[in-house]
């Protein structure tokens, strides 16, 4: 009997491990994702008009789609902190504590909680490299974003392999003394 066990267990074991072990799904090329999910970790420092710089840091989930978008904000612990659900016509942020604010501008709904105007409706184009009206994107040797520029923020993509194709792995966010935002992203995942 406990050499059945023995083997039962071995046998689940090696099933467990045989399947960590198997390569992460593949995903589109950078250039062909549209719809996407991703798991980061996030450090933010922000400084207001006259005051000394704060800094906050956490994990992250979003969801982005043509309908809008999901983000969930939690602390480095995983307890949630803030929920923010976005639509072309309408945005609204729910905090742990349970108060809601809406806003038809998700930007504007986060600088009425902040005094900062993050750039939420642009962040799904600069996670995937994709400039809009003026931007400047520098590529790498590899032909992958490497810098970006765009209405005052600067966007700096960082890589873990070295495929023209690559998502990147971590972002810095920056508006020169008023916001510094890193993102580590640990899972990329493509929606249809």
């Amino acid at each position: 009997m406990i050499a059945r066990l023995t083997l039962a267990l071995g046998l689940a074991c090696s099933l467990l491990t045989g399947c960590a072990s198997l390569p992460p799904p593949s995903l589109p090329a950078r250039q062909d994702i549209r719809h996407f999910s991703l798991e980061a970790r996030f450090a933010l420092r922000a400084t207001l008009p006259g005051q000394a710089s704060q800094s906050s840091g956490g994990r992250m989930t979003w969801t982005h789609r043509a309908a809008g978008e999901q983000i969930l904000l939690a602390n480095p612990l995983g307890y949630g902190l803030a929920e923010i659900d976005s639509t072309p016509e309408r945005s609204r942020l729910r905090t742990a504590d349970g108060k809601e604010s809406e806003s038809s501008d998700p930007d504007a709904l986060i600088e009425d909680l902040t005094g900062l105007r993050l750039p939420v409706a642009r962040l799904p184009g600069w996670l995937t490299g994709r400039a809009a009206g003026d931007a400047r994107l520098e590529a790498d040797p590899f032909g992958r974003p490497a810098r970006l520029n765009e209405a005052g923020w600067q966007v700096d993509y960082f890589y873990d392999d070295n495929r023209p194709d690559a998502l990147p792995a971590r972002l810095h966010i920056s508006r020169p003394g008023e916001i510094e935002l890193k993102l580590r992203i640990e899972e990329w995942r493509a929606l249809p």
